[in-house]
């Protein structure tokens, strides 16, 4: 069975595969989004990631459309004790912004669509540099004193701010940043690594990557010619104009080819393999994508593996 990864300094154990629910209500209906859970749960999964604002870009949605499919899903199986669930704040169209009365409106909102009682995992998911700390974290740490939440994260926060965050925590005792949610991947890495990754090693913050396989450019179906059918297209394609991205790609065939694994699955065995990391999140709209994801918890790469792509993608 697949170890669990603890969480930073939280009482969490996760799967070192966070599935993300960006595509749930999105590109995978209710049915589609319902197989996928269930196929990533009996291999052992346990980490969901949604947001609040998932997915009030499509046309004719408003937002909060994957967290009621997934809440819709935990109720038709039973299983919320079994799921550590992790959604975020500050996006959605009705609750724009972390002022101390939208946090608790949103969270609110979340657990209604969740059917659940509590979060796992709450995480601001744009800073709102506008708004102090001091009444993000107050209204975090309500939350967190009510029961509603169990830990508090960020997504999308500079390092000054994040210290800043940590300081106040500290000081006055109450909830503390556990994890963080950078961008981060083989073909992005300065949005992560210096002094956010600095600070999150010192602090004892779990980083947990999205855009973890590049928009899709690092499952390796992306190649010079090749036409590929998704809504990400355009993003993930853009890499293969680079050199940096020709050259991570060929080091991941080769390894993949010498480990008779998925490219996607070695990408994200780089990114497991990095300090403060625990698990990368990756989203299946098919339960056909799911092996390749999966796959992250059982493939182990050498060092010299994680040296080479490491250079490849400098």
């Amino acid at each position: 069975m697949t170890s669990l990864r603890k969480l930073g300094s939280s009482d969490l154990e996760v799967f070192p595969l966070a599935l993300g629910g960006n595509v749930f209500g999105w590109t995978a209906d209710q049915d589609a989004s319902f197989a996928v859970l269930d196929a990533y749960t009996a291999a052992g999964g346990n980490f969901l990631d949604t947001a609040d604002s998932y997915s009030a870009w499509v046309d004719g949605n408003s937002g909060g459309e994957s967290e009621t499919v997934i809440g819709k899903w935990l109720a038709s199986r039973g299983n919320r004790g079994d799921v550590v669930l992790a959604t975020k704040v500050s996006q959605h169209p009705e609750y724009p912004g972390l002022s101390a009365a939208n946090i608790k409106a949103a969270a609110d909102a979340s657990l209604r669509r969740l059917g659940a009682d509590h979060i796992d995992l709450y995480y601001t998911h744009f800073d709102k540099p506008e708004v102090p700390v001091e009444e993000i974290i107050g209204a975090l740490d309500e939350l967190v004193k009510a029961g509603k939440v169990r830990h508090i994260a960020a997504s999308n926060i500079s390092a000054e701010r994040l210290a800043e965050s940590l300081a106040f925590s500290d000081r006055e005792g109450l909830a503390r940043y556990v994890a963080l949610q950078p961008h981060y991947n083989l073909v992005s890495r300065d949005t992560y690594e210096g002094e956010p990754r600095d600070l999150a090693e010192r602090a004892g913050l779990a980083a947990v990557p999205y855009y973890a396989l590049a928009s899709g450019f690092l499952t390796g179906k992306y190649r010079p010619g090749a036409a590929v059918d998704s809504p990400r297209a355009g993003g993930a394609a853009k890499h293969l104009e680079s050199e940096r991205g020709r050259r991570v790609l060929a080091v991941l065939d080769e390894i993949a080819e010498a480990h008779d694994a998925p490219v996607a699955t070695v990408a994200l065995a780089w990114l497991a393999a990095q300090p403060t990391v625990a698990a990368p999140i990756a989203s299946a709209r098919t339960v056909e994508q799911l092996p390749a994801l999966l796959g992250v918890a059982e493939l182990s790469l050498t060092e010299g593996e994680v040296g080479r792509l490491t250079e490849a993608s400098a």
